[in-house]
């Protein structure tokens, strides 16, 4: 029998912006490297795991606000979140100390010009970062929406949180270059599209999260809808069927279904 593989702890963020022009919310998504072994050239949100730094954060609470009542897993998942959102799209949903607004794009640019690439390097950590700019995370922007489990069986597995947030006014977001090679503001519906004619690879539980996100006329909405909302943890389960493959999904977890077709076994 083959060994069960325990899921790594892991966090993204559907950053969210409304589109004067298209009427449609919008969501940043990145092209993920071909070379990465994990759904590489795949259109995904920002995110990644859960590293020993974002522990260490958790001891210092003067570096973030909004973890009021949150156990030491939930706060990692945000604090994840948070910090790979930046190295992944330079991105910071963070306040200057003692501000009530978020960081502001142009002081969010410098810091990721000083900061981004040595913290992707492991060169600083970000604990660090957030000291030498007087920065504290914005936990409280973070809206819990999904939360997905990679299936037994699969030889790399993620236990993980997809929070919703507001993008911060004016932070338009970029690819790193190395483990994504694009980055694009993009609605639901044009994603879906895009996955339907080829010119996407969509990873199931982002497809799913598209088309419930795709529901939503505005950020505010979208926002509304998920808050205080119970999050029904999603392990999908493979089956073969005449030929094709089947993932059985929760109906309660609100996709619209609970047995999808996932096409045929090679």
């Amino acid at each position: 029998m083959a060994e069960v593989v325990a899921p790594r702890p892991a966090s993204t963020i559907l950053l969210l912006r409304d589109s004067a022009e298209r009427k449609e919310i919008e969501v940043f998504m990145m092209v993920r490297h071909y070379e990465i072994d994990f759904n590489s050239g795949a259109l995904v949100f920002p995110g990644g795991s859960v590293d020993k730094g974002d522990k260490e954060i958790i001891a210092r609470p003067e570096f973030y606000s909004g973890g009021e009542g949150l156990d030491e897993a939930t706060l990692s998942f945000r604090i994840a979140a948070i910090r790979e959102t930046f190295e992944e799209s330079g991105i910071l949903l963070a306040r200057p100390k003692g501000a009530t607004a978020l960081v502001d794009a142009k002081r969010a640019s410098e810091i990721e010009a000083a900061h981004r690439a040595d913290l992707c390097d492991s060169k600083i950590s970000f604990l660090q970062v957030l000291a030498d700019n007087g920065m504290v995370l914005a936990l409280d922007e973070l809206v819990p929406y999904a939360h997905w489990i990679t299936p037994e069986g699969m030889p790399k597995r993620f236990d993980t949180w997809f929070f919703l947030a507001a993008a911060p006014p004016e932070q338009v977001g970029a690819h790193d270059g190395r483990e994504s090679t694009d980055s694009i503001w993009v609605s639901p519906r044009e994603a879906l599209e895009g996955g339907e004619s080829g010119r996407f690879k969509l990873p199931f539980p982002t497809t799913r999260n598209l088309i419930k996100l795709g529901k939503q006329a505005s950020v505010k909405a979208a926002l509304d809808d998920s808050r205080g909302k119970s999050v029904i943890t999603v392990t999908p389960v493979m089956t073969r069927n005449n030929g094709g493959r089947q993932l059985r999904i929760p109906l309660e977890a609100g996709y619209d279904g609970d047995v999808f077709e996932v096409g045929s076994v090679g």
